[in-house]
């Protein structure tokens, strides 16, 4: 995408879960968080997000501490408070609620300058569905192989 620098992916999300949607969500961090995350040091592996009350949190996503940060890092894998409009709010809550979906990070990145997270309202795939995604990889690549 224009004007995006991608920090770091999930990688794994796309083949543990599947998506059903996507959306942007800023993310709230102190400054030297920010500092680790523009030299690309921030991990999503494990991570999830979840609605408590009325605002949505992101845990579990470790970003590195600042080399010169010394005692003003935070926990690296404290709980961070992402910022969405209320009615998505409300409306992924319903989701999450009543359908048995989760929210899961799939890319932290920056746009115009401000840090965002790509949350994915995602269902998780059982390990038949994952072996046929497999599968379907595999015989597509063995297509191009013989093809071309």
């Amino acid at each position: 995408m224009a004007g995006e620098k991608i920090i770091c992916q999930n990688r794994r999300a796309r083949h543990e879960y599947f998506i059903l949607d996507s959306l942007e969500a800023g993310i709230s961090l102190s400054g030297t968080e920010v500092k680790s995350l523009r030299a690309g040091k921030a991990n999503l592996q494990d991570s999830y997000a979840a609605v408590e009350g009325r605002e949505v949190w992101l845990h579990q996503a470790h970003i590195s501490p600042y080399e010169q940060g010394n005692r003003y890092n935070p926990d690296p894998r404290r709980k961070r408070k992402l910022l969405l409009h209320r009615r998505e709010i409300f409306r992924l809550a319903r989701q999450v609620s009543e359908k048995g979906l989760t929210l899961i990070p799939l890319r932290l990145y920056f746009k115009a300058g401000h840090a965002k997270v790509e949350l994915g309202l995602a269902r998780g795939k059982r390990l038949y569905d994952k072996r046929e995604a497999i599968r379907e990889r595999d015989e597509v690549r063995r297509l191009e192989q013989e093809g071309g």
